[in-house]
């Protein structure tokens, strides 16, 4: 298995917006169910959002309302639409695919920082 490819994160102030993007690549991408996560220092990863094959999603309580996650099977790629932004989404976003509990299936990439201001 590859890492997938996060992209899209930068500095921006609160109440801007960002959209993440993960590629994935392999004829399996469009029927995994991808996940969002992030870590701040210190902390653990914790899942933001996840979209299933079907196209059915969910979220930490965190970014409901705020953040949507969507995914284009064409170009094997998981969209994360993040709409105003507050500080404490500062955080390094990763992607991957759950299997149950913390566990998921590909190797960690490197991940997009995510830095909002106040």
């Amino acid at each position: 298995q590859v890492p997938l490819v996060e992209s899209g994160g930068g500095l921006v102030q609160a109440g801007d917006s960002l959209r993440l993007s993960c590629a994935g690549t392999g004829s399996t991408f469009s029927i995994e169910t991808i996940a969002w996560y992030r870590r701040t220092p210190g902390e653990q990863r914790e899942l933001v959002a996840a979209i299933n094959s079907d196209g059915s999603t969910n979220y930490a309580g965190s970014v409901k309302g705020r953040f949507t996650i969507s995914r284009d099977n064409a170009k094997n790629t998981v969209y994360l639409q993040m709409n105003s932004l507050k500080p404490e989404d500062t955080a390094t976003y990763f992607c991957n695919v759950p299997v149950g509990g913390t566990l998921v299936s590909r190797p960690w990439g490197q991940g997009t920082q995510v830095t909002v201001s106040s």
